[in-house]
């Protein structure tokens, strides 16, 4: 029996000194032989910056030029090294070509990468996306594209398949992209082009289109300064105003003001447009019909189910609003406060009772000086004073 226990001390004791060489042999092989150093997402963006100034070196800046670079970059790197680099470069400096909203760009800027290479040959590698690197670089291509409003085609659809295959992510959020974007593209009641115009006159009539779609009755109207004596800016002025806003006018109370006040600034795409707009005080709602039910003196059968005539009000228009009855919107060139007093004046030939009732102005500049927070603005003025508190309330004169 003792020598059966000798023996099997000698063999455990072997087996620990086997274990204990191979941990350390597994310990040694995960510290020394395979260490990975951790790459940061600031080397990332190192990495990144030299393929910057292959577009930053231009001068001549346009869609030409730029898809020249790419087709450069496409026959000189016929391994397609550095290609995510490359495209991360591309991307942000699409907006000083030009190009942020060009489908075709786009498409040129995938077909850099590679084909089939990143391709998932199995359904776990399509699961835990395969070539990571690669699919989060076109899914921030897409998202800009997304931003900018740009709607993918099927021939990107194609490019993205080769790629990175069916199963991938970044094809997952294209055909959310196509299913999506389209929809959303026409939903809008106040559809906008893809170019908005750069001249004033041109955003400002496009403004007060908006704004005055709420009826389609509405007139507009293209006034110029220099038809109104002693006009001192000599700018245009479009108009807004319904019959129905010019019914309302005319049955303003002439011992209670309207008023003239703005500038309001309306956002069309990226370019912003002040307007101004006429107003009068709320219109009050009729007063409640206090009905005796107990007074049987004037039943009939006929109006069991009829409302009694006196309980029947008028249906306010859309331009009856709770804040006050709004009769007309203009834009000016110059959106100073001698313009909207010709538009005033060009206003009475089509509503008189203009001349008859007093005007005043809510008038705030639509410049906005840049105030610390000292209350002193940064020329050394005193602005302790808020923009509401500025505003100008002045009598424009109720006899014009």
């Amino acid at each position: 029996m003792s020598r059966v226990l000798l023996k099997f001390s000698f063999q455990f004791s072997g087996y620990i000194r086997h274990s204990s060489a191979l941990s350390h042999t597994v310990i040694m092989t995960r510290t020394n032989l395979f260490h990975f150093p951790q790459r940061s997402f600031a080397d990332d963006e190192k990495s990144r910056l030299p393929r910057l100034n292959e577009f930053g070196n231009v001068e001549n800046k346009s869609k030409e030029v730029f898809l020249t670079v790419i087709n450069g970059y496409d026959v000189r790197e016929v391994h397609k090294r550095n290609h995510v680099e490359f495209i991360y470069g591309a991307l942000k400096q699409m907006k000083d070509f030009g190009v942020e909203r060009d489908l075709e760009v786009y498409k040129a800027i995938v077909n850099v990468m590679p084909k089939g290479r990143f391709v998932p040959r199995n359904f776990l590698q399509a699961e835990f996306m395969h070539f990571p690197k690669q699919q989060i670089c076109i899914m921030h291509l897409l998202e800009q594209m997304e931003d900018n409003g740009v709607i993918p085609d099927a021939e990107l659809g194609e490019l993205l398949v080769n790629i990175i295959g069916e199963r991938g992510y970044a094809v997952r959020r294209f055909m959310r992209m196509m299913y999506w974007m389209p929809k959303f593209s026409k939903l809008s009641p106040w559809p906008l082009p893809t170019e908005v115009p750069r001249e004033p006159f041109d955003l400002a009539m496009l403004a007060v289109k908006r704004i005055t779609s709420v009826d389609p009755s509405t007139v507009i109207s293209v006034f110029s300064t220099r038809d109104v004596e002693d006009s001192i800016d000599d700018t245009w002025i479009i108009s807004g105003q319904s019959p129905v806003q010019q019914e309302l006018l005319a049955s303003h109370n002439k011992k209670s003001p309207v008023y003239i006040e703005g500038a309001f600034r309306i956002w069309l795409r990226k370019s912003s447009v002040y307007y101004f707009v006429l107003r009068g005080d709320p219109r009050p709602p009729p007063d409640p019909v206090e009905t005796d039910f107990d007074d049987v003196s004037s039943f009939s059968a006929g109006n069991i189910f009829r409302p009694p005539v006196s309980e029947v009000a008028v249906q306010p228009s859309v331009h009856e609003q709770e804040d006050g009855v709004f009769y007309a919107v203009c834009c000016t060139g110059s959106s100073g406060k001698d313009s909207l007093l010709s538009w005033v004046r060009l206003m009475q030939k089509t509503n008189p009772i203009l001349g008859e009732v007093p005007i005043l102005f809510k008038f705030s500049s639509p410049n906005r000086d840049i105030v610390t927070t000292d209350g002193k603005n940064m020329d050394g003025g005193d602005q302790s004073k808020t923009d509401s508190q500025k505003q100008d309330d002045e009598t424009a004169g109720g006899n014009r």
